[in-house]
């Protein structure tokens, strides 16, 4: 790892995205921030009321943009099949995306994209700020939360976040979608021909559990609003009453 470190520090979209994570550092103190999901519940949320909110989108979020009108306030992806299969439509966005570093061949000549030093291996860590390694999770809700804490968000509210999926079988194995997607929001998400990695629930929720201890240390909180999700890690809260 040392010398993959060592080579990056001299290359030039390392260093820009370097000053772009710092320029974020601290940006949205003490302020909300909703992370968006891609669970079917998404369809049972009033996704209207989040214009004018900090949202982070996950993924494919953007297949639903025309439908809403607006567009997330920042998007990430650190999965290495979703970001292969996705990187000409991401590319199209005009957000800012963050994505992992591993995905670079894909998005070197994108300006808008700021890269992070996410990985899935090695110690199970919260970083408190972006600038260093940040440990995956086994879900990408898992960067976004750290991210969100980088850029000072008071409070993090989850919806879309179902932690629970119909499509069965050992965490972490890619396989390829035989038909419609009854796990996401859409059937064409991950829809007929598209690789992508079966759930680590059991490890995501250990990395929840790191999100939740130092939101908590840091005087913050992670609050679920999701609808009918499975997820029992974060205090619930009624989405529709956090909007006067």
């Amino acid at each position: 790892r040392g010398r993959h470190v060592l080579a990056r520090s001299f290359n030039r979209r390392w260093n820009e995205s370097q000053r772009a994570l710092a320029a974020y550092q601290d940006k949205h103190q003490g302020q909300r921030c909703f992370i968006i999901g891609n669970g079917p519940s998404l369809r049972q949320t009033d996704l209207s009321r989040l214009r004018g909110e900090f949202t982070f989108g996950l993924n494919r979020i953007y297949l639903l943009f025309a439908e809403l009108g607006f567009s997330t306030t920042y998007l990430v992806s650190v999965n290495d099949l979703v970001l292969e299969q996705c990187a000409s439509e991401m590319q199209a966005l005009s957000l800012p995306r963050f994505v992992t570093w591993r995905a670079r061949r894909w998005f070197n000549s994108d300006p808008g994209v700021i890269f992070l030093d996410t990985d899935f291996t090695g110690d199970e860590t919260f970083a408190p700020d972006c600038l260093g390694r940040i440990f995956e999770g086994y879900t990408v809700t898992y960067a976004a939360l750290q991210l969100a804490f980088h850029m000072g968000f008071k409070e993090a509210i989850l919806i879309g976040v179902d932690h629970n999926f119909q499509t069965q079988g050992p965490a972490n194995q890619a396989i390829v979608s035989q038909g419609d997607d009854p796990n996401h929001f859409a059937p064409h998400y991950f829809g007929k021909g598209f690789k992508w990695q079966l759930p680590d629930l059991v490890g995501s929720e250990r990395a929840y559990l790191l999100a939740r201890d130092a939101y908590t240390k840091a005087g913050r909180q992670v609050l679920d609003a999701t609808i009918g999700g499975k997820l029992a890690i974060f205090p619930k809260v009624d989405y529709n009453t956090l909007f006067n």
